[in-house]
């Protein structure tokens, strides 16, 4: 009997719990990924839920995983399809008795696991199926595994981001990586499947914009390629707190959220390479505040864990009511940066033209769609879900919630955008480069 590893937001061979897993066992080890029509489907807004910048980004780093795969002697199986129709065959043809996944959460990723599951263990209709097909789910996302959280259950989390990050921090280890070895040569599998073009998925081709801030290719080579220039080809860490606030250019902050957000790197792999560069090179509060950063979107994913669907609902996680509105000429004003504030305009033209915003520029954005316009935060988390290259659902809709007014915000903050436009942008660069 043999092992499948279903990647899924985990496309990476270092540092792979589910990999490693299946490489521990007897049997051969093979890896599938779908690329889900769904994911590529016209929403009810006028949008696709996945823009051609994420998918290029997602193509580019199915290709990397494969070849880094095959380097172990492990193939990868891709297939444009729903994983219910295609995966109970996989089980049925390569003999397999157990699959290795990561561990979602989220309402979409839990019904396609229940429906395969129900396909595959629920009337046992496949000619070579004897025994049922074990799921091994392993949380891999964290920087703080979720057992090692100094917390008994999820509902315990609390609501204040301060307080849990000083709790794990005095109370919580992070990991050491796992690695696997090169698997025997008769591991590898016969596999024909060839990876789509973006056209293949509804999508059109393009050349990245010359002044994206995020001009990177997508894959775990160009993730850890970035990490080593970032740290210790420019030593950029020594400043990133000091930076990290910047709009224009590659360097002004670390990049790495695509790569985190697709699995391609995992948290883990930063933290104990900022160890190294702290040993090595410098140690400051810029060194720190990367984990920092890093605890945040951990943050975000347990309180994702906590609340459940609340975090996708209107009145968020406080159940705050607001008199939201919802205006379809308001949407495109905002969405194609012909608003009334330049600052807005230049970072929503920003990340229609390359799939990329800064930090700053998405506190902003958020902030006047939702406090000064006061329009449904959902479909601006939508059209963020559908544009951004480093769309993570945990960070997404945990920001939106919390810039919105109904998630984990104790001061229900609202910018002053034209003071933030002046604090940032002082001399007007960064507008003058994207509205010309």
């Amino acid at each position: 009997m043999n092992n499948l590893v279903w990647f899924r937001n985990d496309l990476r061979v270092n540092d792979n719990h589910s990999l490693f897993q299946a490489c521990q066992k007897k049997g051969k080890v093979i890896g599938v990924y779908f690329l889900d029509p769904r994911q590529f489907e016209m929403t009810r807004y006028g949008f696709k839920k996945t823009e051609k910048f994420r998918a290029k980004f997602l193509l580019e780093t199915l290709r990397d995983l494969k070849n880094n795969l095959a380097a172990k002697n492990i193939s990868l199986l891709i297939f444009h399809d729903f994983p219910e129709n295609v995966l109970p065959k996989l089980v049925d043809e390569y003999q397999i008795s157990t699959v290795f996944l990561q561990k979602e959460w989220t309402l979409e990723e839990v019904n396609v696991n229940n429906n395969i599951n129900l396909k595959i263990n629920g009337n046992g209709n496949f000619k070579n199926q004897t025994l049922r097909v074990e799921f091994v789910e392993t949380y891999d996302q964290f920087l703080f595994h979720p057992d090692d959280i100094p917390y008994t259950g999820f509902s315990k989390i609390p609501e204040v981001f301060t307080e849990f990050r000083k709790k794990c921090e005095k109370e919580s280890k992070i990991r050491p990586l796992v690695e696997i070895s090169v698997q025997p040569e008769e591991n590898l599998v016969e596999t024909s499947n060839i990876i789509p073009s973006l056209e293949d998925l509804g999508l059109e081709s393009f050349k990245v914009h010359k002044h994206s801030a995020f001009p990177f290719r997508g894959g775990e080579t160009s993730a850890l390629k970035r990490l080593n220039h970032y740290f210790f080809d420019t030593e950029n860490l020594s400043q990133y707190k000091q930076t990290r606030n910047g709009l224009m250019g590659t360097d002004y902050s670390s990049k790495f959220s695509a790569w985190l957000a697709n699995g391609s790197i995992s948290a883990r792999t930063i933290y104990w390479e900022v160890q190294n560069y702290e040993r090595e090179i410098c140690k400051n509060e810029d060194t720190y505040w990367l984990i920092f950063e890093l605890i945040w979107r951990d943050y975000f994913k347990y309180i994702s864990l906590k609340h459940g669907n609340k975090i996708f609902q209107l009145d968020g996680i406080l159940g705050k009511k607001y008199d939201w509105k919802f205006n379809e000429k308001a949407l495109r004003q905002w969405m194609n940066g012909n608003t009334r504030e330049p600052f807005v305009n230049a970072n929503m033209i920003e990340l229609q033209q390359t799939g990329f915003m800064s930090n700053r520029g998405r506190q902003n954005v958020a902030s006047y769609w939702a406090k000064e316009w006061e329009q449904d935060w959902r479909v601006a988390a939508a059209y963020f879900e559908s544009m951004l290259i480093d769309y993570d659902v945990h960070s997404n809709y945990g920001n939106w919630i919390y810039n919105a007014g109904v998630g984990n915000d104790p001061r229900d903050r609202k910018f002053n955008i034209k003071r933030q436009a002046e604090m940032y942008d002082g001399d007007g660069k960064y507008q003058k480069l994207w509205l010309g």
